[in-house]
């Protein structure tokens, strides 16, 4: 393993300014949401409703479908950043220990891809690991 040259004041400078950014981004995806739902509703249909809920239109369609396909990859930026803070903070607090196996480890572990559970999906409520 190369040497390394911790700053950990700087890691968790670093690290504060990607959660601001992250809880940002949660706000937008948020917003995001209620946009698209808004749209879609606001679409209208190609054929009047005749009783009860409106039928979704070709754009209310279009637009569920492109949030069902984009979904997993909004999630997995969440949880692909979190992963990473959290690693950089993990091998940093092992540094700090004197402990570069366990920092390495950390490190490595922090590399790899998030695993991303769609809420809904296999009876599970979202979020990464």
């Amino acid at each position: 393993m190369p040497a390394w040259d911790i700053s950990s004041s700087g890691v968790e400078f670093v690290t504060s300014l990607v959660k601001d950014a992250m809880d940002d981004v949660a706000k937008d995806v948020k917003s995001y949401g209620t946009n698209v739902e808004s749209a879609a509703a606001s679409a209208g249909t190609i054929t009047g409703a005749d009783s009860g809920a409106a039928p979704t239109g070709a754009i209310g369609a279009a637009l569920a479908l492109f949030v069902e396909r984009t979904a997993p990859d909004v999630l997995f930026l969440g949880a692909r950043a979190a992963k990473s803070v959290n690693g950089a903070r993990e091998a940093t607090a092992y540094y700090v220990l004197g402990d570069l196996d366990m920092a390495a480890t950390s490190q490595h572990k922090a590399l790899a891809a998030p695993k991303v559970d769609l809420p809904g999906a296999g009876g599970k409520q979202g979020g990464g690991r």
